[in-house]
């Protein structure tokens, strides 16, 4: 089991850069925003551009998308964050202020809302992106109210965390999150990722001294980015370090996400997704 301290061990000083070269790309989006693969190689994206979720595989196949503009349980007003695992998938739904649930094969399943609920601790409004834990329980940033919220497999409200009594712990802009296999919770707020475990304690700060926009965690394979730049950890083992990623036979336009998957590096730009092998 990884070292908990370990992640205060995380720091910001990048080690030395690892290669990666450009293989292929795969898939067409209009403004891709957020993206996620599973297990078995389902890669499901959302598309700000359409307000659409799409889900392809890992050859570039189309097999499913859908959505649109509108308020109903199959259309999305800005579709922020995309999280899947291999069974459901959940969709923050930011304008809507609600996260939607489907099953792998996108068909709805149901939808949190809580902006008019009677007990205001759970109220929540434009979410912007959410992910689960192993146990099952559902994490999303109320970006409303700059906190995170925690609610159980069955939508019922637990808790809250990271907001104006958290200290040095509070969230000034948090704007996306990922989960470990320990079940921490790892939020980027400006140019710092704070750690957090499932519980709401805070663990450790992490200073990357750049604006990050995106934070991804597959397989405890940490992959963080900027517009142009990508950095890496990983978080099985016992000290991590973030080392700069440098992107060999492609110039990325403005890059939206990363995620590391079979030894290799799957990039999201606004239209489509690189695919990298490590040199």
């Amino acid at each position: 089991m990884i070292n908990i301290l370990s992640l205060v061990l995380l720091s910001n000083i990048i080690i030395s850069a690892q290669t990666f070269e450009y293989l292929e790309s795969i898939g067409k989006f209009s403004n891709a925003s957020s993206f996620y693969i599973t297990a078995n190689g389902l890669i499901y994206i959302s598309d700000f551009g359409k307000d659409e979720i799409i889900m392809i595989d890992t050859l570039g196949n189309n097999l499913k998308s859908f959505g649109g503009y509108g308020w109903d349980e199959n259309s999305f007003d800005d579709p922020s964050d995309i999280f899947a695992d291999p069974l459901t998938i959940y969709v923050s739904d930011k304008n809507n202020h609600s996260i939607k649930r489907f099953d792998k094969t996108l068909n709805y399943l149901s939808a949190l809302y809580k902006r008019e609920s009677d007990n205001s601790e759970e109220q929540f409004g434009y979410p912007v992106s959410c992910a689960t834990s192993n146990q099952g329980d559902l994490y999303f940033i109320d970006s409303e109210n700059k906190r995170i919220m925690k609610f159980d497999i069955f939508g019922n409200f637990i808790s809250s965390f990271g907001g104006f009594d958290a200290g040095k712990y509070q969230l000034s802009d948090p704007i996306q999150l990922a989960i470990n296999s320990l079940n921490n919770i790892f939020v980027i707020d400006e140019t710092e990722i704070k750690v957090f475990d499932h519980y709401g304690n805070g663990i450790s700060i992490i200073d990357t001294e750049t604006k990050l926009k995106s934070i991804r965690i597959l397989f405890d394979q940490l992959t963080a980015c900027t517009d142009k730049d990508i950095y890496y950890a990983n978080l099985k083992v016992l000290d991590p370090k973030l080392s700069r990623i440098v992107l060999s036979g492609f110039d990325c336009t403005e890059i939206v996400s990363a995620i590391m998957f079979n030894n290799k590096l799957y990039v999201l730009t606004k239209d489509t997704i690189l695919i990298f092998n490590k040199i």
